[in-house]
């Protein structure tokens, strides 16, 4: 099957559970989430959840994994808690729990940012990767990162991987 034929046979309409890491913002403050709900439901997807939690790796785990638990649920994406920072633990929960890597996603997205904001694209941790036939991403936390991995990775390919998931 190419790869015309698996876009064709796509899921679609997806539920996705959007948790943002920060210690800083809330729901109104909290801009990056929002751009990520807003661009689910722009794509035909909805946010079944968009929760804050602070970037405090036990916490992160409780909330990723009940997401995880949900039959609601098809995707996760985490943004923030990416970075060099001594707090920044979402990348190591992420890859505890994560069954397989997307190694292209990380990849792919520190290309693509090297192109907007050059070296200081290496510093981002951003990995994809499946559990228990769910797919979920973690992102930088800046608005301009989430937009740009959402435009860019997330959005043309998340109802080919789902589909995939569900063979």
């Amino acid at each position: 099957m190419g790869l015309e034929e698996h876009r064709r046979n796509a899921a679609a309409g997806l539920a996705v559970a959007v948790i943002t890491v920060s210690d800083t913002r809330d729901l109104d403050t909290d801009g990056s989430g929002k751009a990520i709900e807003t661009m689910l439901r722009d794509a035909g997807h909805r946010a079944t959840d968009r929760v804050v939690v602070p970037d405090d790796a036990s916490r992160v785990d409780e909330v990723l994994r009940a997401a995880l638990d949900s039959a609601n649920v098809d995707a996760v994406i985490l943004d923030g808690g990416t970075g060099l920072a001594a707090a920044d633990g979402t990348v190591e929960v992420v890859s505890r729990v994560i069954e397989r890597e997307i190694r292209g996603f990380g990849e792919l997205f520190r290309a693509l940012s090297y192109e907007e904001i050059g070296a200081a694209a290496m510093l981002s941790r951003a990995v994809a990767g499946v559990v228990r036939g769910k797919v979920v991403f973690s992102l930088p936390g800046s608005t301009k990162a989430v937009t740009l991995a959402m435009e860019k990775l997330i959005l043309p390919e998340l109802g080919h991987i789902i589909g995939e998931l569900r063979r």
